[in-house]
């Protein structure tokens, strides 16, 4: 059965399904595969699809996934580089909102840390997690060994793809 908003995607022309999903994952050749894989049955074979595409992914390809996110905490940076995905990294930021200036502190100096350690910045589901959760969160993650982080740093962005495909999905069923 096909849902509204796999249709509603499946019947867009490819320049707009590949802007679209450039919203949920940064990946060039993620978005690709994606495109190239439409139509979609229904919403769900669409996210087993994204999920077997992010895992065929590699290193190179997950960075620059990586690279379309905002560090967790900078606002700045998320009004200004990241105005398509705007709204949604900021409802799934706002963990920070109403943190102590110690916690921001504590984000923004381990986030600069992490990316002197690992090259990339700290990826992190943040969605229903509070700024001190996260910044232990990056505490731990710092003491990985850089080929044990990048699988966890893709797994979270594996999340954040998911939870902003749904987003996308509540946004094709309402037009």
């Amino acid at each position: 059965m096909h849902s509204e908003a796999a249709v509603a995607l499946n019947r867009l022309p490819a320049a707009r399904q590949a802007e679209l999903l450039e919203r949920c994952c940064g990946s060039e050749r993620w978005i690709q595969s994606m495109v190239q894989r439409i139509p979609f049955a229904d919403w769900q074979a669409l996210r087993s699809e994204a999920d077997e595409i992010w895992l065929g992914l590699d290193r190179d390809d997950w960075l620059e996934a990586f690279a379309h996110h905002p560090e967790i905490g900078d606002i700045d940076s998320l009004r200004a580089r990241f105005a398509t995905t705007r709204n949604w990294s900021e409802g799934e930021q706002s963990g920070v909102d109403g943190a102590s200036e110690e916690v921001l502190a504590g984000l923004a100096a381990g986030n600069r840390r992490y990316e002197q350690r690992f090259g990339y910045i700290f990826i992190v589901c943040a969605t229903g997690r509070s700024a001190a959760a996260m910044l232990e969160l990056l505490q731990e993650r710092l003491g990985n060994a850089p080929d044990d982080e990048l699988p966890i740093a893709a797994e979270q962005q594996r999340q954040i793809m998911q939870l902003r495909l749904d987003k996308l999905r509540a946004e094709l069923a309402h037009r």
